[in-house]
């Protein structure tokens, strides 16, 4: 018997095989869940080729649904098409993230209002909008969970990514206070320094290589994702059934020892 028997779970930012989310699909079937995932624009042939690579315990594929948090008719059409597929839905995995070329980098004062406006909302307001979409069918209470790199510091190069993500975690807190009386919970998994698609796009990357794994007290292995995926599934499990508002460290530690 898995931890998610049963469940039914939508899933975002599956990419390629190497996105955290991959790794959090993967341990939620084994875990007895039914997933779902979702893609945009041009990367939505390369999920529903990744999603191939997955399948269900019955043989079945998995099916990917078309979601572009830019556009608001997507919100609909994502809730519809789960919503006659399944009828309900049990947990949603936040794994959305993008700013654009001059919000990374060497120069933080070099970002324009529009393309901040961009990161903060495909990265941010994005999670609020996954509520939009999925709290009309959460009828028996649900679990949403985010990706995070914290921000309790200014990192290197991360620049407006990491305003981002810091206003991320504040509306998680407030998402958490708004659906707890729905038995609706939101937690962020704060996770450690990965290779990904995702990590390529940011400038210095290696820094956090490099010192990652010497500083952290439990060490860190950049290709291992594993750790950072059970904390999400245990998350969207029934195990952590009063904790909402909240950022789990998947780190190694490093957090709480600093720089």
């Amino acid at each position: 018997m898995g931890m998610l028997d049963g469940k039914k779970l939508v899933i975002t930012g599956v990419l390629t095989d190497a996105s955290l989310a991959f790794g959090v699909a993967r341990i939620a079937l084994d875990e007895g869940a039914d997933i779902v995932l979702t893609g945009a624009g041009r990367a939505l042939s390369l999920t529903r080729r990744t999603a191939r690579k997955l399948g269900q315990s019955n043989g079945a594929d998995i099916d990917v649904f078309e979601l572009d948090v830019t556009v608001p008719e997507h919100v609909e059409s994502v809730r519809d098409a789960v919503a006659a597929k399944w009828g309900r839905v049990d947990g949603v995995l936040h794994a959305i993230g993008f700013a654009p070329e001059s919000c990374l980098g060497d120069d933080f004062f070099g970002a324009p209002w529009d393309d901040v406006a961009v990161a903060m909302h495909i990265s941010t307001y994005s999670l609020k909008t996954l509520a939009d979409a999925f709290v009309p069918l959460m009828d028996q209470g649900g679990s949403f969970v985010g990706l995070d790199f914290d921000n309790q510091q200014a990192w290197p190069a991360y620049n407006w990514m990491g305003v981002a993500k810091s206003a991320l975690q504040s509306l998680s807190r407030y998402l958490a206070r708004e659906l707890g009386p729905q038995q609706i919970r939101c937690n962020l998994v704060a996770a450690g320094p990965i290779k990904t698609m995702a990590a390529k796009s940011i400038p210095g990357f290696k820094l956090f290589e490099d010192t990652w794994d010497g500083r952290a007290p439990l060490g860190w292995d950049v290709q291992n994702s594993e750790p950072v995926a059970r904390a999400c599934v245990a998350l969207l499990s029934d195990w952590f059934p009063a904790t909402t508002g909240e950022i789990i460290h998947v780190d190694g530690g490093y957090h709480a020892v600093g720089a």
